[in-house]
């Protein structure tokens, strides 16, 4: 099935507004940099991965985009304390911090190792709520923040193989929920995004599988479909939503 996606859109919901991205460096968290770049934002792109990640605001200072690439281990309390200090001298508080940056591997659970287990939980759960701590004095200062945690279709449902990554986005639509009770007293927004099969630079080219056959629109998401879903949440337009999930998964979920 054959589609078109805009990557240029140009708007203005999130114009004086700073962002954090972790995973920010390439596949779903590059795009989002980008998209919220695009929407005004003054976007800080954060991962481990440095060389993808200066090409990353390379490409888009050429675009005349304000990106700038910190190093950010997101299991590591200290790492995410430095980010924030920064981002205090430079801005004064944060507006949306989304908390993209996940990692997978399939093993059955008989065959789970604990350290690989562990590993897979401390990115993918343990680090948003890192991020949300360390994050949290700048954006109650903001007014209006919202935090944008990136958790799965697998996290709603089970997939054999995944258990590690099914249970760590479970876990972090749980966590989502939580934090949008205690934190809506400082106006600061959670909700949760949850994404289906996404084509990005990794699989865009490979065979049309995985969940493909069971997705009603017969297709993976484009990496900027997903993106906009993000722009949505972080902005205005969503100043009412708080302790949700979006689906942006072509009908997945709906068998």
């Amino acid at each position: 099935m054959n589609a078109t996606f805009r990557t240029d859109v140009r708007a203005t919901r999130l114009t004086g507004c700073t962002v954090l991205v972790t995973g920010g460096a390439r596949g779903q968290g590059a795009s989002h940099a980008h998209r919220l770049a695009l929407e005004g934002a003054t976007v800080w792109a954060c991962d481990v991965l440095d060389e993808d990640g200066e090409a990353l605001v390379a490409r888009l200072e050429g675009e005349g985009l304000d990106v700038r690439y910190r190093h950010l281990d997101v299991t590591s309390p200290e790492a995410w304390a430095a980010v924030a200090a920064e981002i205090e001298t430079a801005h004064g508080q944060l507006d949306g911090l989304v908390n993209n940056a996940g990692i997978i591997h399939v093993t059955p659970i008989e065959h789970e190792p604990l350290d690989a287990w562990n590993a897979l939980l401390a990115v993918n759960v343990t680090g948003a709520l890192l991020g949300i701590q360390a994050c949290l004095s700048l954006l109650r200062r903001s007014g209006h923040a919202s935090v944008v945690n990136v958790a799965s279709i697998f996290g709603v449902i089970g997939a054999p193989g995944y258990a590690a990554y099914c249970a760590s986005k479970g876990a972090l639509v749980a966590l989502s929920k939580v934090a949008a009770l205690e934190l809506a007293p400082d106006q600061i927004r959670v909700n949760t995004l949850v994404p289906g099969g996404v084509s990005t630079p990794m699989n865009e080219n490979e065979k049309e599988g995985g969940v493909i056959p069971d997705t009603p629109l017969g297709r993976r998401a484009h990496v900027s479909e997903v993106s906009s879903a993000v722009a949505f949440l972080l902005s205005s337009d969503a100043s009412f939503v708080t302790g949700s999930e979006l689906v942006v998964d072509g009908g997945y979920l709906s068998r």
